[in-house]
Parts: C-alpha cells; structure tokens; sequence
C-alpha cells in the first residue's frame, strides 16, 4: 500500500491516515468499475486522482464522499471504517467532510453569508454561532467583507473562494475536490488554479482532488495517483511520475515523449526498417529482446550533422512563446516522430541533427 506524503519528505509522517483506501472494490452487475484501490493519505497533504473519462476517479470520490458503497475491501477516514461492501457504512453527513463541485453550486439568490453558512443551518447551530463561523471561514480565503454581497457580483476566481469557504465551513478533517475547474475556459482555470493551490497549502488542508488535467494535478497535489482501467497505475509526487514512469501506459498518458519499440543488434538499438541504430549499445537493459523506450524531449537537442547521434526530417515547427516545439521523423518502417524544444525554427522539410541525452531516457519491460 502506498502512503502519499509530501513533496520532499523521505518518509510517511508518524501520524495516521487522514484517508485510507484497502482493497477498495466496486462493480455495477457483472462490470468492474474500481479494481484492488489501495492508498493512505497523511493528514495536511493533497492527493490528485487524475485519469481520463470512465478510468473510474469520480466512482472513487463518491465512494469516499459516502455516495456509493463499495463492493469489496474498506474505506477509512481518521483510522475509523466508514465503509465497508458488508459491514459499516457512516453516511454522507456523518463523515466530517468538506465538498467543493465542478461548478460551485452556489445558489444565486443568497447572499455569500448565507451560502458558506448554508451546512452549518442545517444542523440547526445557532445563528449567532454560524455567523461567527461564516465570517472566520471568508476571512480564510480572503473574502473578509463579503458576506453581504450576491455570488452575481463575484469574479469566478472569488465565486471559487466562495465554494472553498463553504466547504471549510464546519472545519471537516477531509476536503473533497470534484474536477472544481472543468467547466470554465482555458485561461480562467489556469489562473484559477494557482489561487487553488495557494488556499489549500496555505489552509493546511487534507484534500483528494479529481481532475483530467495534468496541470492541475501537478501544480496541486503532493502526491498524484494516475488512473486507468479502474486501477491505480501509479502513485507519486509529480516530479517521480515525470522522471519515472511506471508504464508505457503512464507515459503515453501524461505526454512525457516518444515511445519506440526498439530491437538490439551488435551496433545498437534499432527501429523496425530504419537506416541507422537510434541508441547505441550498450544504453538500456541488457536482455538481447526487444524493448520498449521513452525518448523525453528533455533528451533531445538539436546539433549540428556532424555532431549527431541521429538524423530526421523536420515535420512541423511550433513557435511556443519561449521555444520552438519541434518534430523531426526518423526513418523506418513506420516512421517514428519524435518531438523536442529547441531555441531556433525549423524548416519543415529540414535534415536535423539530433543529440540523444541517454541517461534520460526510460526502459520498460519486453512488449508482449
């Protein structure tokens, strides 16, 4: 079982899970949705699910959110079993959470004040108490002064504190992210979830946080669990993911390079039908089969022919802002494109030369 733990830290803490999947289990008839989910989440730190559509991260959060239950293993929050297939199941209320949804849920016709101190009237606390709580839980996130104001009136940046506030309200032990930002245009999210990141690190909360964007996940999340196939295929800090994938599944999903099969001969490592060896011998595995391989881009570099290890044919060149996204074609049968940044434009239909940094590239075991 994995334990999520921070950036940098060597160790899980001493402390017990905040959140602890065993075996988790969970199918519709005779269709698997979650597979043997197993992870721990320390108290403080964030955990992202990230995964494409129907890899099963929103069956996972309502699972922990006490929405479903689960048909085999256990799901504990604070070292106590809130669920299990036959046995305890503590109900949505009685789980001590926090929720924040994919398009706030604010209901327009309250006031701030009376959206975030919303869960807090309906378990009947007083009002001068919940209005104690509201106005502690708006400072929080920077919206001291706002309780009278109409979610109409906010930035969607300030309407996403306002949903955070409400979440943190009842200062739950867990906070639950459900893809908070999918619904909003690309240049909102992105500064959107900078202003995320700083309130939960800057909150101290324990989260789990689904999205389908790797940024997000990233830029979020100490620990990101990559998933498909209702399964976990990877649980890391993202630099680890970035660095070490587990799978070519993993790669291929977070866009980290080129896959390639590639085939030893004495020279080198060989693409199917290509003139030249694409890697020398001598880097990777020894095993004399074929391997599969991931070429990052921060492998490769533009350099002069005479200086380079292979050569292509320039297919596109993307100016990027800050770089040129690059991709070159080596020869083969099929041909294999590979993409790299580079400081000057490339003319499509240009013979490059590539320089291979072998220490960065990434192994995986004999294709099937």
């Amino acid at each position: 079982m994995n334990a999520v733990e921070g950036r940098g830290h060597l160790a899980a803490t001493a402390a017990s899970p905040i959140l602890e999947a065993r075996g988790l289990q969970q199918s519709y008839g005779d269709k698997p949705v979650l597979r043997d989910i197993g992870f721990a989440l320390q108290p403080g730190r964030v955990l992202a699910l990230l995964g494409p559509s129907g890899c099963g991260k929103t069956t996972l959060l309502r699972l922990v959110a006490g929405l479903l239950r689960p048909t085999g293993g256990a799901l504990l929050i604070d070292g106590r079993v809130v669920a299990e297939a036959e046995g305890a199941f503590v109900p949505p209320e009685g789980r001590g959470l926090g929720m924040v949804f994919q398009d706030y849920a604010l209901w327009p016709h309250l006031s701030v004040g009376g959206n975030v101190g919303f869960p807090l009237e309906m378990r009947g606390m007083a009002r001068a108490e919940r209005e104690r709580r509201v106005t502690a839980a708006l400072a929080r996130v920077g919206l001291d002064g706002f309780a009278r104001r109409k979610p109409g009136e906010l930035s969607g940046g300030q309407q996403q504190r306002v949903a955070i506030a409400r979440a943190i309200v009842a200062e739950p032990r867990l906070v639950l992210f459900d893809e908070p930002l999918s619904n909003l245009d690309r240049e909102l999210r992105e500064s959107l979830v900078g202003e995320i990141a700083q309130l939960v690190a800057g909150l101290g909360l324990s989260a789990l946080y689904v999205t389908h964007d790797q940024a997000e996940a990233f830029a979020l999340a100490d620990s990101v669990a990559v998933m498909g196939g209702g399964r976990i295929a990877q649980l890391d800090a993202p630099e680890a993911l970035v660095g070490r994938p587990a799978t070519p599944a993993v790669a291929e999903f977070l866009r980290l390079g080129t896959l390639a099969t590639v085939t030893p001969r004495a020279d080198g490592w060989w693409l199917p039908g290509g003139e030249a060896p694409i890697l020398p011998r001598g880097t990777g595995p020894a095993p004399d089969a074929p391997q599969q391989v991931l070429i990052p881009r921060r492998a490769l570099r533009l350099v002069p022919l005479g200086e380079a290890a292979l050569r292509g044919m320039v297919t596109g060149s993307l100016f990027a802002g800050d770089r040129h996204a690059v991709t070159v074609q080596l020869p083969g049968a099929p041909p294999l494109d590979l993409r790299l940044d580079s400081a000057r434009r490339a003319a499509p239909g240009e013979t490059v030369g590539i320089a291979v940094a072998t220490e960065e590239l990434c192994w995986f075991a004999s294709p099937p």
